[in-house]
């Protein structure tokens, strides 16, 4: 078995040209014995009803500044649609949580505790029609792992975490984790989607590491083929982006957890920077659906005609999605945020619980960790939300110097500098929630400052470490990540998500030996630990947190009934592509609504419920 992974391992890294993977495959044989596991026995969740075709519109605010899945800019809101809903090789079961088909039809586990192998679905296709393989498994190493990407967290994770990817036939690879791990961990590093090595193949045989010397440049705005049933099929650079559905051949329906999804035969993302002239563009039909994440969207601005008369509907469902790290990020590396009594008393000088009951109604709760919560025996349920505590705050800011008031009410040290700081977010509707913190922050003598940087820019802003309180949140997968946000490795540097460029020796410990440890109750429990310490420095500040998807639709599009699973964030494609695409356009409903808004008819107004998930 060791022979076996260290040919795996030559060639990926000592082939030469575009194909580092070139090197037969036939004296690589899979080990005996495997037990293969499969699994069809889960509940479906998509409706029998649906009716394919149809374009499906909707917005975004920005135009995406890269259509890469990696490299500079590309970790923006616009992500989702090129990479996070793709498939993979398996997927978790939104309902039941157990592993099921995606790429792959089977899969077995090495005794090794390292291994996991898949068998590729045969009839699995690219969006331009060739056939996915292993190659396309093996590729991602040389992808991932060539400094032509400007990837340096890609570059390392695929290097210090996946040790090979190793090809035994057109349709069967092995992925090999570099340390041993439990068995349902493993999956989740093992899982990987493919990348189409042959889209990807050089211009010449000089670029020796498999990738283009070029990369950035070359793949800026060429979105690769994809997996799923949409691909990029039009770009209208700045006004709008359609996908387009590979049609009812796709290869993906030929797998029984797919059937009766990803209807819409398109989907149209046109840009509207504004929110409230997307709203007025939805009101008149123009757009499918709308997001209604602000409570004044939901309570207030859903008392419109079209929504009294019927032929618009409004939709509330809970989820019991995991809940990643954020709320207000503090950029260590700036002037007095280094300090921690001053971080101390930014904490308590922030009231998140008046901005959730006076501004959000109460809709949305408070993140008690800013790590993230709903994980589990990971999750530090010790740890509680620092409370609005002025006269608190104001005693951590004399210990850090800012022993004086001056006229304004704002505190100024012994060189006579104020007490500011700027707050960096990326939508105008975000700026009640901002504004309020900054009201209240005067009675600690704290002064904050709205920093508005439109959409996708701001997270660039973000990442580049330009920021000194940036208010934004990240998502989680089912466990936690630390080394991303709390290593050494990534602070100080741009294009990393260690937002607060904190880093420590202890902490730096804990974390790799999170990474490493096998034994599940010992990663929880140093899991909790890694929690407690980024708790106690004060670094991330829990804000608001969401548990449901909430969205107003035209009458013609249609979803099951229940329309939630326990892992739905979207309903609909409404700006963002993590949805289960359940959803389908009802032409004749389409017809009917259409004739009935020119006659004066209307219906009865309908407001959806679904608690099937609420905790």
């Amino acid at each position: 078995m060791l022979k076996m992974l260290k040919f795996g391992l030559i060639v990926i890294l000592l082939g030469t040209g575009w194909s580092p993977h070139a090197v037969a495959q036939s004296e690589v044989m899979l080990p005996e014995g495997l037990q293969w596991e499969s699994n069809s026995e889960e509940p479906l969740f998509a409706s029998p009803n649906a009716i394919f075709g149809g374009t499906f519109r909707t917005y975004i605010e920005s135009f995406p500044q890269t259509f890469r899945i990696v490299g500079p800019d590309s970790n923006g809101r616009f992500r989702s649609w090129l990479l996070d809903s793709r498939p993979a090789s398996v997927t978790r079961h939104p309902i039941t949580n157990k592993w099921i088909p995606d790429i792959a039809t089977h899969w077995a586990y090495g005794d090794d505790d390292k291994t996991v192998y898949f068998r590729i679905n045969p009839k699995a296709r690219w969006s331009d029609g060739k056939p996915i393989t292993a190659d396309d498994y093996v590729f991602v190493l040389t992808l991932m792992r060539s400094k032509d990407i400007v990837a340096p967290w890609y570059n390392k994770h695929y290097t210090e975490q996946v040790e090979d990817i190793i090809k035994f036939g057109e349709h069967t690879f092995a992925v090999v984790s570099a340390v041993r791990r439990n068995k349902d961990e493993l999956m989740l590093y093992a899982n990987l989607q493919p990348r189409p090595a042959h889209f990807y193949k050089p211009k010449n045989d000089k670029n020796r590491d498999g990738v283009d010397d070029n990369f950035v440049r070359r793949y800026n705005f060429k979105a690769e083929p994809a997996a799923g049933p949409y691909y990029v099929d039009d770009i209208k650079k700045g006004k709008s982006i359609t996908f387009k559905h590979v049609g009812k051949s796709w290869w993906g329906y030929s797998n029984r957890y797919y059937k009766h999804r990803y209807n819409v035969e398109k989907i149209r993302l046109k840009v509207i920077r504004d929110k409230d002239i997307a709203r007025q563009h939805f009101e008149k039909g123009n757009l499918d659906s709308f997001w209604l994440d602000t409570p004044e969207l939901w309570h207030e601005k859903t008392n419109t005609e079209a929504y009294r008369k019927g032929y618009i509907h409004k939709f509330w469902g809970y989820n019991q999605v995991p809940i990643g790290a954020g709320g207000l990020w503090l950029n260590t590396a700036r002037p007095y945020l280094n300090n921690l009594d001053i971080r101390k008393g930014v904490f308590h000088a922030i009231d998140f619980d008046g901005l959730i009951q006076k501004v959000l109604r109460g809709d949305l709760q408070r993140k008690p960790n800013g790590v993230g919560v709903g994980q589990g025996d990971y999750t530090n349920t010790g740890i509680q939300a620092p409370q609005f505590d002025p006269d608190l705050a104001a005693e951590y800011f004399v210990k850090g110097g800012f022993d004086k008031i001056g006229s304004d009410g704002i505190r100024i040290n012994s060189k006579g500098e104020r007490l500011t700081f700027a707050v960096t977010y990326s939508r105008p509707t975000y700026s009640p929630r901002v504004a309020f913190l900054k009201e209240q922050a005067k009675q600690a003598g704290l002064e904050l400052t709205l920093n508005l940087i439109d959409g996708s820019s701001a997270f660039k802003y973000v990442l580049e470490k330009k920021h000194e309180l940036s208010f934004h949140d990240m998502s989680s997968g089912e466990i936690p990540a630390y080394w991303q946000y709390f290593h050494s490795d990534n602070a100080n540097k741009p294009q990393t998500n260690n937002f607060t460029n904190y880093s420590s020796d202890e902490l730096d410990a804990l974390i790799m030996a999170y990474r490493s440890e096998f034994d599940l109750e010992k990663k929880k429990a140093i899991s909790r630990q890694i929690q407690q310490r980024v708790a106690d420095a004060a670094v991330v500040l829990p804000g608001a947190m969401r548990t449901y998807a909430r969205e107003a639709h035209w009458r013609w599009v249609k979803y099951p009934t229940p329309a939630m699973t326990k892992l739905t964030e979207y309903l609909f494609s409404s700006g963002a592509a993590l949805d289960f695409g359940t959803y389908w356009i009802d032409p004749e409903i389409k017809k009917e609504t259409k004739s009935a808004m020119k006659k004066g008819k209307t219906f009865e107004p309908i407001t959806v419920v679904d608690n099937t998930y609420k905790l």
